[in-house]
């Protein structure tokens, strides 16, 4: 029996403060999940337990997290000396010679990391099927997707390998995952973590990086350990008035809640999602909030999905070039996947000029949903238009390359709105399917506002407890 596997991370960690276990037993009890449940799952395609063992054995950091065991997303966790692949073949061989500001952080909080977790190719799809690590597969149902492109943290978490592991949301990458697997997964404000020292491309205003998680309490409390701007970071998020760790249990007042199941791509609901909406609505207000029907539709925002795809393209193209530099490599078609050579040949065909007018529209666009929250505190809507697919629906047929993109987009269009602007937005697990499959609700606040998430979070997890539902493959 394994005595540790139902613990959260703040409850590991307590183990280890209160002396009753070592970092040891926690990192070898963690590396026995993952040797016993990867097999079925392929969540992780990194390991580094000898590492982790000597890491585990030596004087630790005293932070929040001393000894737990945790996983980095094989995707902008760079860590010095170990492979950071981005889940392609183009770049399975790069090493970085640094480790990333927000990893420094993770290892000053006390956490031990046991590896690296799958991804799709440069994280571009909600899917993680990738051609150089293979398929990854959700706990709950093993013909399914965990989503993506953080579906292997969130494999691995559901699974009950780690207590939490580290995820990155460019478009929903956090809480599409967290939706299909049954977890909490919350994207910070842009600037709230730090992306340096490399990451400044075409698209960083779009990426926040944080982790999958089981309990809200453990969101709060390593994002607690990681805020904060590094060294000149471009975009620094409102100083938060005390530690998320105390808006955990602190009531979140009564709060105004809109509601909407508009998307700007006309793309239908499936019958669950819609099911989970509006239980949690009847939640909400049995809890004492306001839930009204609303519109988070901008003027123009029919064409805002070609101009977000504009520039996440432009950045495919600085992505795949700045690699190619950095390890002195030439790419070729023969080194990416169909879709994602389409994707970069899209990109080169946009030019700058239609780059630069993307990125204003969707500046734009965050400044007029900035004031769809005059009225309203928090946003309720879909995380994802159905549950967790079948593995291989975001398939790239040979004569359409840039198919997954249309399904993409079909799939989880209520996500990349939230990145556009920058806004702080979670998914929360409130809803399973009659299948046993999970389906996750998305919250949206106000620009720097994570503590209004973070109250409404544990006033949920309250009233709604989720973390007793485990998937077969747990433990």
């Amino acid at each position: 029996m394994d005595p540790f596997v139902s613990l959260d991370a703040t409850a590991q960690a307590e183990l280890v403060r209160s002396g009753e276990v070592t970092p040891l037993e926690l990192v070898d009890a963690a590396i026995a999940r993952i040797e016993r449940c990867n097999p079925k799952l392929n969540a992780v395609v990194q390991t580094q337990f000898d590492t982790a063992r000597a890491r585990a054995k030596a004087p630790l950091p005293q932070g929040p997290f001393t000894g737990v065991p945790f996983l980095l997303k094989d995707l902008l966790a760079a860590q010095e000396g170990y492979p950071l692949s981005f889940g392609s073949r183009f770049t399975k061989d790069f090493s970085p010679n640094h480790d990333s500001e927000l990893v420094k952080r993770h290892l000053r909080a006390g956490l031990v990391v046991l590896g690296k977790t799958n991804t799709p190719e440069l994280g571009l799809l909600p899917t993680t099927e990738g051609a150089l690590h293979g398929p990854c597969r959700n706990p709950w149902d093993v013909t399914r997707s965990p989503g993506g492109s953080s579906g292997g943290a969130a494999a691995a978490v559901a699974s009950g390998m780690v207590p939490f592991a580290h995820a990155s949301d460019g478009g929903g990458s956090i809480r599409i995952p967290a939706s299909s697997c049954g977890l909490f997964g919350l994207k910070p404000s842009r600037g709230r973590n730090p992306t340096g020292p490399e990451l400044t491309d075409s698209v960083h205003w779009l990426v926040g990086e944080h982790a999958l998680t089981r309990t809200v309490r453990d969101s709060a409390t390593l994002l607690d350990a990681t805020e904060g701007p590094d060294l000149g970071a471009p975009y620094i998020a409102p100083p938060k008035t005390r530690p998320y760790s105390m808006e955990v249990g602190a009531p979140p007042g009564r709060l105004r809640i809109g509601l909407t199941l508009r998307n700007a791509v006309g793309a239908p609901i499936h019958p669950e999602c819609l099911a989970a909406v509006a239980a949690t609505a009847r939640l909400l207000e049995g809890l004492g909030h306001s839930v009204l029907e609303g519109s988070l539709q901008i003027p123009g925002d029919e064409e805002l999905g070609q101009h977000f795809m504009t520039a996440w393209a432009a950045s495919v193209v600085n992505s795949i070039e700045g690699l190619g530099r950095r390890m002195r490599r030439t790419p070729e078609p023969e080194h990416f996947e169909p879709f994602t050579w389409a994707l970069y040949q899209f990109g080169l065909s946009q030019g700058l000029t239609a780059y630069l007018h993307a990125q204003a529209e969707v500046l734009r666009f965050g400044r007029a949903f900035a004031r769809r929250f005059e009225d309203v505190d928090v946003w309720l809507l879909p995380t994802v238009t159905e549950p967790a697919p079948t593995l291989g629906t975001f398939a790239a047929p040979p004569d359409e390359p840039l198919a997954p993109l249309f399904r993409s987009a079909a799939f989880t269009p209520y996500c990349p709105m939230a990145n556009m602007a920058g806004n702080p937005a979670m998914s929360v697990p409130l809803h399973w399917s009659p299948e046993g499959l999970p389906v996750g609700v998305q919250f949206i606040a106000r620009f720097g506002d994570e503590a209004t998430l973070f109250r409404l979070a544990a006033q949920l997890e309250s009233a709604h407890p989720w973390t007793h539902r485990r998937p077969s493959v747990f433990g």
